[in-house]
């Protein structure tokens, strides 16, 4: 915190020591650790800095949460952050905020995040956040996407979580992204893709020689996989029954080197030049029992950027996958807790800044878990040192706080500004339309 370091810190202070939910955040001077006005907490939002280089570095850097076999499994994921009313606040798109009232799929004007956070290898409200970028009209979300795994790979090898021989990072997506194009672009890099794709989609085989006595162009497809169709299915690579508490019996099923058939209407690919490439991939199909909630199970369909079936366990896959929704519990516990879209800001720049300090104030409570003791209420269960829930560790961060102190510094006495010359009147703020985010691309029609 290079500017408004004081303020900052305190207010990352307030939001830790708060008896309950952040719902204002003027509220948050009232607070005993807060020793500024709420003036001093809006001004260092709008003209505080924060190195945010330093701090990505500073968070892959620390002890983060891995699977099995030392397996390094990060889940990318958008959220917003609401902003239907704000006609003054630049950079809105149309979010998408699902409704579960009546199943069909909303937007909302506002700010989406992209967040990375690495994942544990059991069920846990845990997650070790990484980065987070917030999407503008004019991005390109793939290009977007490609370029935060880069930077987030460069600097996990920086830090030394990452050597040469060690298994490739795998990055877990959710429907929405464009996730083939997303594994030709990062060809390069040494991480794995995993996400899941429309129930609808057709893929193809590897081509074979071209049949008949006439000469020709070789094929570049070769028969189709359609993903609805049973008919069209091959025998798989690998098959995997088991018995998972909450959806019964789980078949997985998995076909290797598989592709789709790419056009330059799909987004991204109308640029390139030359022949489109032929990308491969394992899909994996999911057949549960039953749903929670006793829902009816839907198909579910995985992709992942290996080409070769044989070389990962199928079972291992969809339990990774299913790990990823630990970061649905992240955002509900920044969002209902910590308070992640409560002020009304109206600039993104300072909404970018209460981002990583909420971001910031996870990592500390993260860190002081060990530190923390179970404060629960008398209807709750108790809980071990190691099942402590980031809810139940804030719970008692007051008392971490004592033991450990500040770095911020006292307040110095102030009288209040002149306020606005004589004679100068205000101008109506700018209004900004709502930017058109980009269409999604991982559903096209073949």
């Amino acid at each position: 915190m290079t500017r408004r370091g004081d303020a900052l810190f305190e207010l990352v202070d307030a939001v830790l020591c708060a008896p309950g939910p952040v719902v204002s955040l003027p509220e948050l001077s009232l607070q005993a650790v807060h020793r500024r006005g709420h003036g001093a907490m809006y001004d260092a939002l709008a003209e505080g800095r924060i190195d945010v280089c330093r701090l990505r570095v500073a968070l892959a850097g620390l002890t983060l949460p891995r699977g099995s076999g030392r397996q390094l499994s990060i889940a990318l994921d958008v959220t917003p952050w609401p902003r239907p009313d704000a006609e003054c606040s630049p950079g809105r798109l149309h979010c998408h905020r699902p409704c579960r009232c009546d199943g069909t799929r909303q937007t909302i004007p506002g700010w989406p995040y992209q967040v990375a956070a690495a994942l544990g290898g059991g069920p846990t409200s845990w997650t070790g956040v990484l980065d987070a970028v917030r999407l503008g009209p004019d991005d390109d979300p793939t290009e977007v996407t490609a370029a935060q795994i880069r930077d987030v790979m460069r600097r996990l090898r920086e830090a030394g979580q990452w050597y040469e021989g060690d298994p490739h990072v795998l990055f877990v997506l959710d429907s929405g992204y464009d996730i083939v194009r997303l594994t030709w672009l990062l060809r390069d890099e040494p991480v794995r893709l995993l996400g899941r794709i429309r129930a609808g989609r057709v893929m193809h085989h590897p081509a074979g020689r071209r049949k008949g006595p006439t000469r020709g162009r070789q094929p570049r497809h070769g028969e189709e996989f359609r993903l609805a169709d049973p008919t069209t299915r091959t025998t798989p690579a690998q098959e995997s029954v088991t018995v998972h508490a909450r959806f019964g019996t789980v078949v997985a099923r998995c076909w290797g080197h598989l592709h789709p058939r790419l056009e330059r209407r799909q987004g991204g690919w109308a640029r390139r030049d030359g022949e489109l490439p032929i990308v491969e991939g394992t899909l994996v199909h999911l057949a549960v029992e039953h749903l929670p909630g006793n829902r009816d199970p839907k198909p579910l369909w995985l992709w992942h950027s290996d080409p070769d079936a044989g070389a990962h366990d199928v079972d291992r896959l969809w339990r990774i996958f299913l790990r990823r929704f630990d970061l649905e519990h992240t955002f509900r516990f920044l969002k209902q807790t910590l308070g992640l879209t409560r002020p009304r800001l109206r600039n993104p720049e300072q909404a970018d800044r209460w981002v990583w300090l909420i971001l910031a104030a996870h990592t500390q409570l993260r860190l002081a878990r060990p530190l923390a003791a179970d404060l629960r209420r008398p209807w709750e269960k108790p809980l071990t040192p190691d099942t402590l829930t980031p809810g139940r560790v804030r719970r008692g961060y007051r008392r971490i706080r004592r033991i450990l102190g500040t770095p911020a510094k006292a307040p110095k006495a102030s009288r209040p500004g002149p306020g606005r010359p004589p004679g100068r009147t205000s101008s109506p703020a700018p209004r900004h339309p709502v930017g058109k985010k980009q269409r999604k691309r991982d559903n096209p029609s073949t």
